[in-house]
């Protein structure tokens, strides 16, 4: 089962999948957690280029390139191998990312944008995402508490607009996948609220109702 987080930055992602990890793992599930970019050595050399160099005057195109050799390497190397032994991935980031990121945000071709992505995944689709919807306001203020900003974060109100944008767009095209929840709830209602829709939806997750 590979299930994937998305949203704009700042939307509660990355707190859900943590809480969903130890839910699941309470219940004895087999879960692993991971990201993009940035899951091994190759991962990581292109986290850096990418996000962690501010003044980096990064080819909107060379950025897509990167974003998808990662991905390509990722379901090689560790998704893919992870999934035919069995065991649950959650992914924080896949190639939805990409689509709304370098498609809209970075006002890229946006079907090129969507083919380049899908094809990095080689054939990998996630059985399940949640997409956290925030309001841009919201996003930035968060992204101004937090420690570790990047350059996708320190990106203009615009840029975050357009991303949110494809998002919905994206989850209107893919509704039998992609489940809109909103990131404005307190946290541990979303919690319950993703546990319910994997028990009503897989009835592999039925336990997670008892806990």
């Amino acid at each position: 089962m590979f299930i994937t987080f998305e949203g704009i930055e700042g939307s509660g992602k990355s707190t859900q999948i943590n809480l969903l990890h130890k839910a699941l793992e309470k219940v004895h599930f087999d879960v692993e957690i991971t990201r993009e970019p940035g899951w091994g050595a190759i991962g990581n050399l292109i986290r850096k280029i990418i996000l962690e160099n501010p003044d980096l005057d990064l080819e909107p195109l060379a950025e897509l390139s990167l974003f998808c050799a990662d991905r390509a390497q990722h379901v090689k190397d560790f998704i893919r191998p992870m999934l035919n032994q069995g065991k649950i991935v959650l992914c924080d980031r896949f190639y939805d990312s990409t689509i709304a990121y370098q498609g809209f945000g970075r006002e890229l071709n946006p079907e090129f944008v969507k083919q380049t992505a899908i094809n990095s995944a080689l054939g990998l689709c996630p059985n399940t995402t949640f997409l956290f919807d925030i309001s841009v306001n919201t996003a930035l203020s968060r992204i101004v508490e937090r420690p570790g900003r990047n350059r996708i974060d320190d990106e203009s109100f615009d840029f975050h607009s357009r991303v949110k944008s494809a998002y919905l767009e994206i989850a209107r095209n893919s509704s039998n996948r992609v489940h809109l929840i909103s990131g404005e709830e307190d946290i541990e209602a979303v919690h319950e609220q993703i546990k319910e829709i994997l028990s009503k939806n897989y009835s592999i997750f039925s336990r997670l109702r008892k806990k």
